[in-house]
């Protein structure tokens, strides 16, 4: 087969067609036989084959592999793939044997040979494992850049909304951990945001359970974090007590948790700090807050302020739309009822704003600034404290029975506000005596404030004649109370102790503390620290004897399903199960003048110890009034009935007598006090050997006087009975 010169045979052309697809092959191959794909021309450069620029190669353009040259050196054609021919050594591959291939070879590609041995068995395919992610892993990623946003923006809403729309809840534990511990190395700016977010996450984004476990694995890898942060155990401890001051722990999570971690751990060392140095000083809750330079929000007082200013200038000027500008600019879409409230009793004291209020609140309204809900519970709140405002404004009833229908007309106020409003504006407007009762009963608590006399506050409720409203007074009572300082908290429990003796059922008390825990979200609005002041007065109604222990179960089921008065109830039940319980609850208030109990117990003995030496019995009271501790006087009841027996002097009896003809010492006070000498007479018994039978005398003696309750009397008796024949 002769060819011409220049010019490629058919053959040559479908060699170099051959040639060119494999280059195609080799350069789209993973790993082909060459580094680098190459042309044609590349492949036939590398074997010294020349082509022509016309294109057209001459007979040394003939394929390598298919020419061999002879010794003579003529140009002699083989066979395909260099099999057989004279002067060839056969294929490259040919062997005796059937052709092997190795795949442990460094060199085996399977791809390659696939390519060119189709007729060999392929090897399976085998999966190659990818890497999965962890949804946890994601979380903790995408939380990250939400508190880094949360830093550098402050704000709260927005971090919200964005962890809501995260989902994964079932992880918002860790979201705990990670916010506080990246807050706990920055600056006091970042760890007043943290509380802050977390008091606004809590129950609503975060339930309380989550808050809980969060706090327990930050505990437990506080020795982790404190290789890295040096204060670590106090800024964890300070965090923990913030987050109990902030009512999103309960103060017997500390006592749970100190159970769950060894005694040697970081984690214990967080709860003792938070414990000793900060919830048991004085006046820890101020401290607290104030412990990082305050809140990076605006307090509720500097909200209201700002509330009142902006609808004061809109009354002014007219500018609605400047006027929603400085509602929204306030940032406290959760606390837009208060504009409701405000703007409402606004209209009431200037008439002729109030086409000008009504034309705010529908156009804040239809702009979704105030939303329905914050609208309804703006009216609710104006409802509720109608008889008040009519202190003020004696209109106010008739002017809001006026404003409801023309907010439902226009759309800006859900109808079904009318009928509630409207039956509850028609039963107060009945109930004169209920409003009656409510103005005598706040001008009597002011007196009492001032006078500090017991019996002349008794004698006024009784003059009015209205025993059903017992509970509602207790209710005026506690919240004028908490609005004050300590002496009158403190006035408020010695006097609650009274009336349960006088004229108060236990009923009363009971109702009365569900009426206050019902509200105690209203309440909180304006008074920051209620629920724990309302916690301390549960408490300490427990200490006192005016409750039982198990009235607190009963008080917890009179309220609605997730009332936030109920973890005011679990509150007190904590601080009542407390080590010392009784010495810290009746020291809350600084016990009248503030001393400690062994301190107090040591005047008693010391004024009584005069009073048996010959002292004068009108100056040993006065003794007893200046201690100004009228709730701890079972103290001097107990004392003066051991001296009575230890000194065989019966002149304790003449004090004690005195003391209850001048209501000096209560009916209440005085069965508590026999009631300890009862308890310990065992004890008492090993120093003074007739102590039981001169204690019986004494009991005798104090029912004929009309010291006692009658419940004590019952059981005293028939001790005494008993006692009497036994020694004939």
């Amino acid at each position: 087969m002769a060819t011409s010169e220049g010019f490629l045979t058919n053959e040559q052309r479908e060699m170099l067609k051959i040639a060119s697809q494999n280059a195609e092959i080799l350069s789209s191959s993973p790993k082909g036989l060459s580094s680098s794909p190459k042309s044609p021309s590349q492949l036939f450069s590398e074997h010294h084959l020349k082509v022509p620029a016309s294109g057209k190669a001459s007979t040394a353009g003939i394929a390598v592999r298919h020419v061999r040259r002879s010794h003579s050196g003529k140009l002699v054609r083989v066979k395909k793939d260099g099999g057989g021919g004279k002067g060839t050594w056969g294929k490259l591959l040919d062997t005796d044997g059937e052709s092997h291939i190795d795949r442990n070879d460094p060199n085996y590609d399977s791809g390659e040979i696939a390519l060119f041995y189709p007729t060999i068995e392929q090897e399976p395919y085998q999966l190659v494992g990818a890497t999965i992610s962890d949804p946890l892993d994601d979380y903790k990623k995408a939380v990250a850049s939400i508190i880094e946003e949360y830093f550098s923006t402050g704000d709260v809403e927005v971090a919200a909304s964005d962890l809501r729309e995260l989902g994964s809840s079932e992880y918002h534990l860790y979201f705990i951990k990670r916010l506080v511990s990246m807050a706990m190395d920055r600056h006091d700016k970042e760890k007043e945001m943290a509380s802050v977010l977390l008091s606004a996450l809590y129950a609503d984004v975060i339930s309380p359970s989550q808050i809980r476990d969060g706090f327990v694995i930050l505990l437990e890898s506080a020795d982790d974090l404190a290789v890295d942060i040096l204060d670590a155990v106090d800024i964890l401890a300070l965090f923990v007590a913030r987050a109990v001051v902030d009512d999103i722990l309960p103060p017997a999570f500390l006592t749970r948790a100190k159970k769950t971690l060894p005694e040697s751990s970081k984690g214990f060392q967080v709860l003792q700090t938070a414990e000793k140095s900060y919830l048991s000083a004085p006046h820890h809750a101020e401290l607290v807050e104030r412990k990082w330079g305050g809140s990076t929000q605006i307090t509720v007082e500097e909200v209201k302020k700002k509330i009142a200013d902006l609808l004061r200038e809109y009354v002014e000027s007219g500018d609605a739309f400047e006027a929603c500008r400085c509602i929204r600019e306030l940032g406290v879409s959760f606390f837009h009822h208060e504009v409701v409230k405000r703007a409402l009793v606004l209209a009431m004291e200037i008439r002729t704003a109030e086409p000008l209020i009504l034309k705010l609140l529908k156009e804040a309204s239809e702009e979704g600034l105030i939303s329905s809900s914050q609208m309804a519970k703006g009216f609710a709140r104006l409802a509720e404290s109608l008889d008040d405002l009519a202190l003020d404004i004696p209109s106010a009833k008739s002017l809001f029975q006026s404003l409801v229908p023309k907010a439902v007309s226009e759309g800006w106020l859900d109808a079904s506000f009318m009928k509630s409003s409207g039956e509850d504006g028609q039963a107060q407007a009945e109930d004169e005596r209920l409003k009656r009762f409510k103005e005598e009963a706040v001008t009597i608590i002011h007196e009492y404030f001032l006078s500090d006399d017991i019996p002349e506050l008794i004698r006024s409720l009784e003059d009015l004649g209205m025993p059903e409203f017992n509970p509602i007074f207790l209710k005026k009572l506690i919240t004028l109370a908490m609005d004050r300082k300590n002496r009158e908290k403190e006035m408020a429990s010695v006097l609650l102790s009274a009336l349960h003796i006088e004229i108060f059922s236990t009923e009363d008390i009971v109702n009365g503390f569900v009426m206050l825990l019902e509200s105690a979200e209203d309440t909180a609005l304006d008074i920051l620290d209620a629920s724990n002041e309302l916690a301390l007065f549960l408490a300490r109604a427990v200490i006192d004897d005016v409750l039982a222990p198990l009235n607190l179960e009963e008080i917890g089921s009179k309220l609605p399903p997730n009332c936030c008065g109920s973890e005011t109830v679990r509150m007190a039940r904590s601080l009542i199960a407390a080590r010392h319980a009784g010495e810290r609850l009746l020291r809350c208030w600084g016990g009248g003048t503030g001393w400690a109990v062994e301190d107090a117990k040591d005047k008693i003995l010391k004024l009584l110890e005069e009073y048996e030496s010959g002292g004068v019995l009108s100056e040993a009271c006065q003794c007893i009034r200046d201690l100004g501790m009228p709730f701890f006087n079972h103290e001097v009841v107990k004392k003066a009935l051991v001296m009575a027996m230890e000194k065989k002097n019966d002149r304790m009896l003449d004090l004690l007598e005195v003391c209850f003809n001048e209501g000096l010492i209560t009916t209440n006070e005085m069965t508590k006090g026999f009631t300890r000498i009862q308890d310990g007479m065992e004890d008492l018994a090993l120093d003074i050997p007739n102590a039981e039978k001169k204690f019986n005398f004494y009991v005798e003696y104090a029912q004929k006087k009309g010291w006692l309750l009658a419940s004590f009397g019952s059981s005293s008796v028939a001790a005494g009975s008993s006692n009497v024949v036994a020694a004939t």
